[in-house]
């Protein structure tokens, strides 16, 4: 259903996808159908971006964090997303570190960039402050832009918007 989901997107004219990784799969130790069902995803992705959600706050520690990220990127990920912020536990400070690490990692083996997106329950300029500071210290100043560090927090907009100005904003 996802590679059917995925596939229509592209022909509609999406150009990023994003996809949540089959957790149930992830915990049963699955790892190959959970590399396969990715990989059959992004190459139907073509051009477009495949943005894979970890939801981390499902995952239950930073070992299988860290795995299912470096499964995502090992995939073909061009981004790696905390959480669809649809579950109580969503972008942490820990989950920033440990997919920060994975990516780092990543690059330092593959030479291939992968984006990052912390995405739930991020709702505060402090919060937002102390994730891009880990991505910064962790990955570099080449990872802070669009193309490479975005959040995923609806809620975040308003509050950044208000930081800057000085007064409450509400944009969106």
């Amino acid at each position: 259903m996802k590679i059917a989901e995925a596939s229509m997107a592209v022909q509609a004219g999406a150009n990023e996808i994003d996809v949540v990784i089959s957790v149930g799969k992830f915990l049963e130790e699955k790892y190959e159908e959970v590399y396969d069902e990715l990989s059959e995803i992004k190459a139907t992705c073509g051009d477009a971006h495949l943005k894979v959600i970890l939801e981390t706050g499902a995952l239950q520690n930073c070992t299988n964090i860290k795995k299912a990220a470096l499964l995502a990127m090992a995939s073909g990920a061009d981004f790696v997303k905390t959480s669809t912020g649809k579950i109580q536990v969503s972008a942490t400070l820990e989950a920033t570190y440990t997919i920060c690490h994975a990516i780092k990692e990543w690059y330092q083996k593959t030479g291939s960039k992968v984006g990052y997106k912390p995405a739930g329950g991020i709702s505060t300029t402090e919060e937002a402050v102390k994730h891009f500071t880990l991505v910064k210290h962790i990955l570099g100043d080449e990872w802070l832009n669009n193309q490479w560090f975005r959040f995923g927090a609806s809620r975040l907009a308003n509050q950044l918007l208000s930081s800057i100005e000085g007064k409450e904003i509400k944009y969106f």
